[in-house]
């Protein structure tokens, strides 16, 4: 029987919570930054804001003490969006111990340092003189399919392989199934960059633009992901496996996605201010992975057109019917 800390309460960090405990086997803490969803957790067994319809069991424990979460965890699962990832480690970081391992869940790049969030995360310890191992988990998982208990196959990287090993004997049930990857780099690029393609599907499809488009986004997207990722140090073939290929065809076609659905409503005319308030709180990765992800790409003389069309409509509010145009007519080249 494991300990096992979920930090990050949103719809993915319930979601592997509410996994975890069907499983059985497992100690879980479910940490909450928000007062309010904790309370409201802890007394309807339900995560009414951010994953409503599904039941926390009573072995989910759900607090917002870090040190209470941390105090006794051996497996550490990071779920908090990306933007927080290092504050949220600074705040860690004095309840952690060496002999825990930690899972980023996060799927993104951080603003202006253009870290991954395994970066990110070692970073930050290393300022507190602790070295403990990360693994990421990633792959095509809606939150809300994972809690119900539908058939999802991820997968868990790490350098280390005895790690990767106990979160896919840890983690996998009738429903879960983790495959073990040693390409850190490749997986965790693969979940974050997916985000930005997708914002990009949404659009085609909110503009109508048929079938025969998005087959042609989702083919360009993987090469795009593929040459930044190799670039980074990661392989190509991770980029053809789960957290490549298999995570952009679900978020690219799935209506649970919430950068899709970002996208497809830029294509029909809203205004992105609006459509993020709409949002109530849940996070579209994408939209702040977009900058990150080109300025990488930057870094490593990487050529990533669709990404570039998609910050310029982001963030200069270029119109999606000129952006798409501007894809279709550019030098034609061998594939």
């Amino acid at each position: 029987m494991s300990c096992i800390a979920v930090m990050g309460s949103g719809a993915w960090g319930t979601a592997l919570a509410i996994s975890l405990a069907r499983r059985g086997g497992h100690h879980i803490a479910l940490w909450s930054y928000d007062s309010d969803v904790a309370a409201t957790m802890r007394q309807t067994r339900e995560n009414a804001g951010f994953l409503p319809g599904f039941l926390l069991a009573d072995s989910i424990a759900v607090t917002t003490d870090p040190g209470e979460a941390l105090a006794g965890a051996e497996i550490v699962v990071s779920v908090t969006p990306s933007e927080f990832t290092r504050s949220s480690y600074s705040a860690f970081a004095p309840h952690l111990r060496p002999g825990q391992l930690l899972v980023s869940a996060t799927k993104g790049i951080e603003d202006r340092s253009f870290l991954r969030m395994t970066q990110v995360i070692g970073e930050v310890l290393a300022t507190r003189g602790l070295q403990l191992p990360c693994s990421v988990l990633s792959g095509p998982s809606f939150a809300q399919e994972v809690a119900a208990g539908a058939p999802t196959a991820i997968t868990i990287a790490s350098a280390d392989a005895e790690l990767a090993g106990r979160v896919q004997r840890e983690f996998s049930s009738s429903s879960l199934r983790l495959y073990t990857n040693d390409d850190v780099v490749g997986v965790e690029l693969g979940g974050s960059l997916k985000n930005v393609i997708a914002i990009a599907a949404g659009i085609v499809a909110g503009l109508g633009l048929g079938f025969n488009s998005n087959a042609a986004l989702i083919t360009r997207g993987i090469a795009e992901m593929t040459r930044l990722a190799v670039a980074c140090g990661g392989r190509r073939e991770t980029l053809a496996g789960l957290s490549g290929v298999g995570d952009l065809v679900l978020t690219c076609t799935g209506s649970l996605s919430r950068n899709r659905t970002v996208g497809m409503k830029l294509g029909r005319g809203q205004k992105l201010s609006d459509i993020l308030a709409g949002l109530e709180g849940q996070v579209a990765e994408g939209v702040r992975t977009t900058s990150a992800a080109l300025g990488l790409a930057r870094l490593h003389g990487v050529e990533m057109p669709i990404a570039e069309q998609m910050e310029a409509i982001l963030m200069h509010g270029k119109s999606p019917e000129r952006a798409i145009a501007e894809l279709m007519v550019r030098p034609g080249r061998d594939e």
